[in-house]
């Protein structure tokens, strides 16, 4: 197959081409295009499938830039993409190198301080059924349109189908090594709670990572469809800018989402795992509820976002208390805030001000951002970064890189993260965390082809 990349220019001219699909079988799409830059991006019925390069814009370099939002925005203006076409990737958690790191290694290095492509085909998923395009040059005569409309039409499946299993994973088979992670999680914790004691800190949000060796070669598509299978509440996102470099995962809230000229984003903070039964799912929503501590860390993050927010939008609306968010695995405290977007505002200039919020650093954001360069002994990459899409119009959707994993054939990275309070265990939050493992583990699981 030859490759679908387009050298970036200035005054690249290029057009769309929009045939209506006649399915949506993402991972068939997907699979065609092996070896290409490949993604996808959705939640429930709603997703985007997109493979090759029409034109990448990227900032690499030691460190990015604090400016990376305003480049990528006018760098992707200079390349004038074609009215409905859409620029996909993310942004990296911190704009600055953090420096040397005990644990780092290279699983970020197709993961730059930013990176979009504009892809040469998407097949998109709607209230209106399936469409498929194409960006293609100026005058290009040859295109991939009519052979993926084959395919999509061909009898039969993918062959990967799986079905949700909501047991959690046994690790069997599974190698993990790190005998040091509970001692270091427990310093961590302590260090954050020294410093909120003090005054310095309200909240930080300490991540940890886990390092798997699957029992054999993970079919990273195959992974894909049990993640959207078992997490239709949530936003999945798959970005392979390499063949072999991975990131997958499923966020639970929105930072940025702007259609039309409105803005929506959701504060999510503070958690408890799904019951075994209906009543008992019933109950832990209520203590939910009625915890303190989880509803002290929730506000945290709703106040700085409407802080944030309020002199950004028109008419700001947030929701009078937060309401139970249910996951396949684990519940969360959910506030949506919304409002009018003015002149001047776009999805980008949005991030860019929301990143990162108390949910994924904490508050304030400053000191939370120096305790995470000081504890973590990793490199966070673009988990909890800002991922998704936007537009030449300002418009776009973006969530932080949550609940994920990076990596690529049997070796990957998981990373999950809790927000510690005053009032916080070192045992409770690490049990939180490993649950929060469970969306990204269980679908690595499930994509290792067995027998």
């Amino acid at each position: 197959m030859r490759p679908l990349e387009t050298p970036v220019q200035p005054g690249l001219r290029l057009r769309l081409r929009r045939r209506s699909a006649p399915t949506g079988d993402a991972v068939r799409f997907l699979r065609a295009l092996a070896g290409e830059p490949r993604g996808f991006w959705g939640r429930g019925d709603h997703w985007e499938a997109w493979g090759g390069v029409a034109a990448r814009i990227e900032l690499s370099g030691p460190g990015g830039s604090p400016e990376r939002f305003a480049q990528i925005r006018e760098r992707a203006r200079s390349l004038a993409a074609p009215e409905g076409s859409r620029w996909f990737g993310g942004f990296s958690f911190l704009d600055t190198n953090p420096g040397p790191r005990p644990l780092a290694d290279d699983r970020w290095e197709a993961f730059p301080s930013a990176s979009f492509i504009l892809p040469r085909v998407v097949l998109r998923s709607g209230s209106s059924g399936f469409t498929l395009t194409e960006c293609v040059h100026e005058g290009e005569a040859e295109g991939r349109l009519e052979g993926l409309l084959r395919l999509l039409r061909a009898k039969g499946g993918d062959g990967v189908r799986v079905m949700p299993g909501l047991a959690p994973p046994s690790l069997s088979g599974i190698q993990v090594t790190d005998p040091d992670a509970l001692a270091r999680w427990r310093r961590a914790v302590t260090r954050v709670l020294t410093e909120a004691a003090s005054g310095g800190v309200q909240k930080a949000v300490m991540a940890r990572i886990l390092d798997v060796r699957m029992p054999g070669a993970v079919d990273s598509l195959r992974a894909l469809e049990l993640l959207r299978s078992e997490n239709g509440q949530a936003h999945v996102f798959y970005v392979e800018p390499r063949p072999g470099r991975i990131l997958l995962g499923a966020a639970p809230e929105v930072l940025t989402r702007i259609r039309d000229g409105w803005f929506e984003a959701t504060a999510v903070a503070g958690s408890v795992a799904r019951g075994t039964t209906p009543a008992e799912d019933e109950a832990r929503a209520r203590e939910l509820l009625a915890s303190e501590k989880d509803r002290m860390e929730h506000r945290l993050t709703v106040d700085e976002m409407r802080e944030v927010l309020a002199p950004r939008l028109r008419g700001l609306s947030v929701d009078s208390g937060p309401r139970v968010l249910r996951l396949a695995r684990i519940q969360h405290l959910e506030t949506v805030l919304k409002g009018r977007v003015p002149e001047g505002e776009d999805v980008l200039s949005l991030v860019e001000a929301l990143h990162p919020t108390p949910a994924v650093c904490g508050r304030p954001r400053s000191r939370a951002l120096e305790l995470i360069r000081e504890v973590e002994p990793f490199d966070r990459g673009w988990y909890a970064g800002p991922v998704g899409w936007f537009d030449g119009r300002g418009e776009g959707d973006f969530v932080p890189a949550l609940r994920s994993a990076v990596g690529g054939g049997r070796t990957w990275r998981l990373f999950a993260g809790a927000g510690i309070v005053p009032g916080s265990d070192a045992e409770a939050e690490w049990a939180e965390t490993a649950l929060k493992f469970e969306p990204a583990l269980v679908a690595l699981d499930a994509g290792v082809r067995r027998g």
